[in-house]
């Protein structure tokens, strides 16, 4: 049982890994797990979203904080995974704009992106302007109290803005800090900008998906970013082990072009060790269709305030012991600013109205 130690660091850094659970009996191993907390409104999965039998519906990442500087697919698609597991997510942005994705389509729900309603579910919007030194303050305040400090700006960006890891280490040396870029914190590529195409191109995917006979093709959806996405949200997971076992804190790098290579498996392995150099192979079972898209609750509904009443696909994994069920609807920008600024920092009327009226933070309100 993990939710003490990830989620209990302002009692001390860690208790035992089996705490005593508050009015739970203990067997010879570990403690009854605690009871859930009431479940969220506003959805619910198609299909397969009830809870397990003999589930409690305790999820694994209750009590842990995620804040979350993150934009566009591979960083959001992460931390949309760890808020299914009942993390915390905080998402920092920009005041007005917000993420990028806000702005992309068609399809609009209504007036919300449908891009961004696929990959922000179970998150909180905070907005603020982080060139302002009061964001800037805010950031460092916020990351004072969470155990996760995710962000995909280009390498030496965020440290100009003293929230670099090195600068947050000295404030929270128990965060897990994970970088999500284009091409690694080194090397000579490291100030470019990390876009799933360019890197599917150069790690050679797109050199291997296609017609065998014709060009070669990108990928129907961002694969490089999912892709990443997948193992920031495990790296973030192993870093919160890794933190459970030693009390410490670390930085995580994942970024495109690795992630994407990485995912090559057999394809690279086949020219790494023979020199055998991979050819587009065409669709090989193209009848092949995933009837099970609905029955497995790989649809979440819920309800958006500006949008109505959304669709989005679900979560990929199911658990026994609790069921992804009742997501919370993708938030406004600034929609939680004014009670993350009350609720976790403690900021009092005066202070959070200095802050709106001098442009620090704004804040959404829901009609």
């Amino acid at each position: 049982m993990l939710r003490a130690g990830l989620g209990g660091r302002r009692g001390g850094l860690w208790r035992s890994p089996c705490p005593a659970a508050a009015g739970g009996s203990a067997s010879p191993r570990c403690p009854r797990a605690l009871s859930s907390a009431s479940a969220g409104s506003g959805g619910g999965a198609r299909g397969g979203g009830a809870l397990p039998a003999g589930g409690s519906n305790v999820k694994p990442l209750d009590g842990v904080k995620i804040l979350d500087l993150t934009r566009v697919l591979a960083g959001p698609f992460a931390t949309m995974n760890l808020g299914d597991l009942g993390a915390e997510v905080i998402k920092v942005e920009r005041p007005g704009a917000g993420d990028d994705t806000r702005a992309w389509g068609p399809p609009f729900a209504g007036t919300e992106s449908v891009y961004f309603l696929s990959v922000n579910r179970n998150k909180k919007s905070i907005a603020i302007n982080m060139k302002d030194l009061k964001g800037a303050k805010l950031i460092r305040e916020l990351a004072a109290v969470s155990d996760v400090f995710v962000e995909n700006y280009i390498p030496g960006k965020l440290a100009e803005m003293g929230l670099g890891y090195e600068d947050i280490k000295k404030i929270a040396p128990h965060i897990v800090y994970c970088s999500i870029t284009g091409y690694g914190q080194t090397g000579p590529m490291v100030q470019r900008g990390g876009y799933d195409s360019i890197a599917a191109a150069v790690s050679g995917l797109m050199n291997i998906t296609g017609h065998e006979y014709g060009e070669p093709v990108r990928p129907g959806v961002a694969m490089t970013d999912l892709a990443t996405g997948l193992y920031t949200y495990g790296a973030i997971m192993a870093g919160l082990l890794q933190r459970y076992r030693t009390g410490k804190g670390l930085h995580i790098d994942c970024n495109l072009l690795s992630s994407q290579v990485a995912c090559l498996t057999h394809v690279a392995a086949s020219y790494l060790n023979c020199k055998i150099e991979a050819k587009r192979w065409g669709t090989a079972h193209g009848s092949i269709v995933p009837y099970q898209v609905l029955h497995n609750g790989l649809v979440m509904e819920m309800n958006h305030p500006t949008a109505g009443r959304i669709a989005v696909p679900g979560p990929g994994v199911r658990y026994s012991e609790f069921a992804i069920s009742h997501p919370k609807p993708p938030p406004l920008v600034g929609q939680h600013t004014m009670e993350i600024l009350k609720g976790l920092l403690g900021y009092q009327d005066d202070a959070i109205e200095e802050l709106l009226r001098t442009g620090a933070v704004a804040q959404h309100e829901v009609r």
